[in-house]
């Protein structure tokens, strides 16, 4: 800014000349000059003034703003943020797929000691041993009258446990908080859920985490503040799966069975609706694992997941599909059945002579294995691999289980002709009954593979086509004359147009060969066929009933075949399948008596060539 001078020449030259004071012309400047001043420190003060103003504005209707908020909210406790949050979290519920709750939460306390502030620790350590019986009173006196400064008593304990020890009222016993896992349901659905425990542990909290089955295979979403208590849904029905359990306990004891295991999936999602594996457990107090012995024989042990067996016939219908796929035959093709098949030095037989020549599908109701064996060949080596590795049978099953890749199939490492003949009825390749169930939904989803899962509405990828729909098709028609006509008469329930094919597969022995009396008894089954929705698989371990007749069987005829007749009229109103009929339904030990039937191949009917 240029500033006007006080005393301007031209001014004061024109001012003497006029006679006039130039002290004057200075006067009048200064009093401008001043003036101007006072107008900018005016203007610079009314726009702090307004800036003032302008911030006390925004703060006052900022914080109304906020408590109009608060005030038109739901209350909701504040989240402590402090270091013990994170152990302190919630670990979500699982529930089934309409809700129910499998595993859930409860507040309860833990028991401390601290043995150098207490009183009587010879009477404290008599109190704990009479509040809990599993402890050791000269254990703890020892304990409480040495140099510890700390020590655990019970991890978690009762509310009237709580009370009784506060009863004592020994100061050096103290309480700590926590959350405890808990399964309202008890053992069912045990092998799914798994079970949990204690991680990081402190005095005033525990952390809960996942050990077993889904509970360890979700274990960190289950633990995600971010899913803010959203609860895990699986596909698991619980009214399916107490009554899956209740037919195979029923089941397991009516055939002197030493296990049994059950998988029901729905063909269109793949997911498990169903799954049990006996003998099972509580996961409220699970059992220690084996460490010696068969792990089969323990109840942590999950048959349909972990178990790799050879599954029998049930296999047959496998080359069936794939060569009439390939359009090598058709239902009617006549095969020879003649026998035995020579294969280097062995021969393959079947239990009865068939005839010489069998319909395909005659091959499969009857469970011939010279007929299979003749089809598998039509295929070739190469082909046959192909198709049961698209099937999923070299691979472990993705099934959402920390056990399931422990479930990885025994392959031959080669693949001679005489395995090849093998494996196409069910012996050399050991798999799961969840391969077998996914490879039947397989079929049962017109020929496009299908994926497990144990989650609800889970977004699963689109199979690949494996068969086409035509000569899937086919292959439950024949399936549907094996329960109408053939080894599985048993099974053909009034109303519910069961399929399936059963398989009674000798169990080897660990030094090699296989015994003359221990089977797997397997029946898989697709039910409705017009319509396939469903899969159920039941396969029970070293089964023997006596048949009525004076004898005694093993076959899955007999065994396996009625226990899954028995399960699919209890479980099919639940899923909403109606039979036709009012027929009076009988006793669940009259389900169990077997109808006389012509038996199927038991075993690998190999016989060396002398």
């Amino acid at each position: 800014m240029i500033r006007t001078p006080l005393r301007p020449l031209a001014r004061i030259l024109r001012a003497r000349e006029r006679g006039e004071n130039p002290d004057d012309i200075e006067a009048e400047n200064r009093r401008r000059r001043h003036e101007a001043v006072q107008d900018k420190s005016r203007r610079r003060a009314e726009g702090r003034l307004m800036l003032m103003a302008g911030c006390f504005a925004l703060a006052f209707g900022t914080v109304g703003i906020r408590m109009g908020a608060l005030a038109s909210s739901q209350p909701s406790e504040p989240r402590a943020q402090v270091l013990s949050a994170q152990i302190m979290s919630q670990r979500s519920d699982i529930t089934d797929r309409r809700g129910r709750i499998l595993a859930t939460n409860l507040l309860t306390h833990s028991i401390y000691a601290h043995p150098h502030q207490m009183i009587d620790p010879v009477a404290a350590a008599q109190g704990l041993a009479r509040i809990f019986p599993d402890l050791n009173a000269e254990r703890l006196t020892h304990d409480f009258t040495g140099t510890r400064k700390f020590m655990w008593i019970k991890r978690k304990i009762s509310p009237e446990q709580m009370q009784a020890v506060h009863d004592l009222g020994e100061p050096g016993l103290l309480f700590g908080p926590r959350e405890m896992r808990i399964y309202p349901n008890g053992d069912v659905a045990s092998h799914v859920l798994g079970g949990s425990g204690f991680g990081n542990e402190g005095v005033n909290s525990a952390e809960v985490i996942g050990i077993a089955g889904v509970e360890k295979a979700f274990d960190a979403w289950l633990r995600d503040p971010a899913n803010d208590g959203a609860p895990l849904s699986l596909s698991i029905d619980l009214t399916l799966q107490q009554a899956m359990e209740d037919v195979l306990a029923s089941g397991m004891d009516i055939m002197s069975a030493k296990g049994a295991t059950g998988v029901l999936m729905e063909v269109a999602t793949g997911e498990v609706l169903a799954m049990a594996s006996l003998p099972d457990f509580d996961p409220n107090d699970r059992p220690r694992p084996l460490l010696t012995g068969d792990a089969s024989d323990s109840p942590l042990f999950n048959r349909a997941v972990q178990g790799q067996y050879e599954l029998g016939s049930t296999f047959k219908i496998f080359p069936m599909a794939q060569a009439l796929d390939l359009g090598l035959i058709n239902p009617s093709t006549g095969i020879s059945g003649k026998m035995p098949i020579k294969i280097g030095k062995f021969l393959i037989n079947d239990f009865h002579n068939y005839g010489d020549i069998l319909s395909a599908t005659d091959i499969i109701v009857k469970s011939s294995n010279v007929g299979t064996v003749r089809v598998a060949q039509m295929i070739g080596v190469e082909r046959q691999k192909d198709f049961l590795e698209k099937l999923g049978l070299f691979e472990p099953t993705p099934i959402e289980l920390v056990e399931a890749p422990t479930g990885q199939p025994l392959v031959p490492r080669r693949w001679p002709a005489v395995t090849a003949a093998t494996v196409s009825f069910g012996h050399g390749l050991a798999a799961s009954p969840l391969h077998l169930a996914t490879a039947y939904a397989t079929i049962a989803n017109s020929g496009r593979r299908v994926t497990p899962t144990l989650i609800h509405d889970r977004k699963m990828p689109v199979g690949d086509q494996i068969l086409s729909p035509r000569a899937a098709a086919m292959a439950i028609d024949m399936l549907r004359q094996v329960v109408t006509r053939g080894t599985a008469r048993n099974a053909d329930v009034e109303g519910y147009e069961i399929a399936g094919k059963t398989g009674t597969a000798d169990k080897p022995r660990p030094s090699g060969g296989y015994y003359k009396n221990k089977v797997i008894a397997t029946f898989a089954s697709i039910f409705p066929a017009s319509d396939p929705k469903y899969v159920l698989i039941v396969a029970l371990d070293e089964p023997s009933v006596e048949t009525g007749y004076g004898g005694e069987s093993r076959t899955a005829g007999y065994t396996a075949v009625p226990v899954a007749a028995e399960m699919i009229r209890r479980i099919g109103p639940l899923l909403g399948l109606s039979p036709i009929g009012d027929e009076k339904l009988p006793t669940i030990q009259a389900r169990f008596e077997p109808r006389v039937e012509p038996e199927e191949a038991t075993g690998i009917k190999l016989v060396a060539n002398q």
